[in-house]
């Protein structure tokens, strides 16, 4: 064969190889992926459901509700100063009626009932054990109705010295009535009462995992392993040297109050908020 015409078919096959490659590699070498929009001080859609630890290994504390009985928490009685401080009309006990273990889960009841001068009876307890910073999950089914208003939440453990808000509040999830959403927020005293917090869409009459993450930088809220919400407190920035302390987690199911109003004729009683498990993590 010719050498020139051999090397002059060697580049051209040169040339058809590059032409075919190289908008391949560039497809591939110029995609971006699309940033994530910051979470929303309103209602956000439902996040997507990512997984989530299974078990409770590597927990610093966790309660898996096995066996049957009253949980072994700290339970508050009675109906507080003013319904605790929010006009609630419940009175909480320590009856297995208000609250038992059952099947792996933990059963939080509220009755209609005449009981301690209230109408209504449930249960709202206290976890016997504090930290500061981790990660904090609980998986539960939420009654739905008017005047209904469960609770996964925190407080610091100063609050019998300092009174509320200077403990701190942070409300890992709070729902109320039939809405279709569930919110986080925290309080704090910044001379005088802060709060900081949003709501995101969910189905909460069906099982969800509610966690934050808490470390010395940031509270950050997720639902179903989803993030939704953070709140800054790197530094103690705003007045929120609470959430650098000790806390401990709450749950309770109020009814009545402020916020979601009175029962009416659609409440359907008992109505039980059902948890499976609660987890402290490390951070």
């Amino acid at each position: 064969m010719n050498r020139n015409f051999k090397w002059n078919f060697v580049l051209i096959c040169l040339c058809l190889i590059i032409l075919i490659t190289v908008p391949a590699i560039a497809r591939r070498t110029t995609s971006t992926s699309t940033p994530t929009p910051p979470a929303a001080a309103t209602p956000t859609p439902p996040p997507a459901a990512t997984p989530t630890q299974a078990s409770s290994g590597g927990a610093l504390w966790a309660d898996e509700f096995d066996g049957s009985g009253l949980p072994a928490w700290n339970f508050d009685i009675g109906n507080g100063d003013w319904g605790w401080g929010n006009g609630e009309l419940q009175y909480y006990t320590n009856l297995t009626t208000n609250c038992n273990k059952s099947g792996g889960y933990l059963n939080i009841t509220a009755r209609k009932e005449s009981y301690g001068g209230c109408a209504y009876t449930s249960a709202r307890i206290k976890a016997p054990f504090t930290r500061t910073y981790g990660k904090i999950e609980a998986r539960m089914k939420l009654p739905m109705g008017q005047g209904l208003w469960p609770a996964f939440w925190m407080l610091g453990t100063n609050i019998n010295q300092v009174s509320w808000p200077a403990c701190g509040e942070i409300d890992i999830m709070e729902h109320v009535n039939s809405d279709g959403q569930v919110t986080g927020f925290i309080h704090w005293d910044c001379n005088g009462q802060a709060d900081y917090g949003t709501g995101v869409a969910c189905s909460p009459g069906n099982w969800n995992t509610y966690a934050i993450l808490w470390n010395s930088s940031a509270i950050k809220w997720y639902l179903n392993g989803a993030q939704f919400f953070e709140a800054n407190i790197l530094n103690s920035v705003n007045s929120t040297e609470e959430f650098h302390r000790p806390f401990f987690i709450l749950l309770n199911l109020a009814v009545g109050g402020q916020w979601p109003g009175s029962p009416d004729g659609s409440t359907v009683f008992p109505a039980v908020m059902q948890i499976d498990y609660v987890r402290w993590y490390s951070e």
